[in-house]
């Protein structure tokens, strides 16, 4: 088991408005998950995406499939 503390971060693109997530992929490694949480929320929950699955969302996003919004 891993004592590691989550660094999170958002994205350089955030610009503020409100709509931001933060994650830690610095626990991608160690846990086999990337947390993901709301950034005006930091006390709130966190989802733990399994890296895999992250890894297809970022490439899906990076292709342009989810549109824009």
């Amino acid at each position: 088991m891993t004592t590691d503390s989550p660094r999170w971060c958002k994205s350089s693109y955030s610009d503020n408005g409100g709509q931001c997530i933060e994650v830690a992929v610095n626990l991608a490694a160690s846990r086999g998950v990337v947390p993901v949480r709301d950034s005006k929320d930091r006390g709130g929950p966190v989802l733990g995406v399994a890296t895999g699955a992250f890894a297809s969302f970022v490439a899906g996003v990076k292709a342009g499939r989810f549109g824009s919004v």
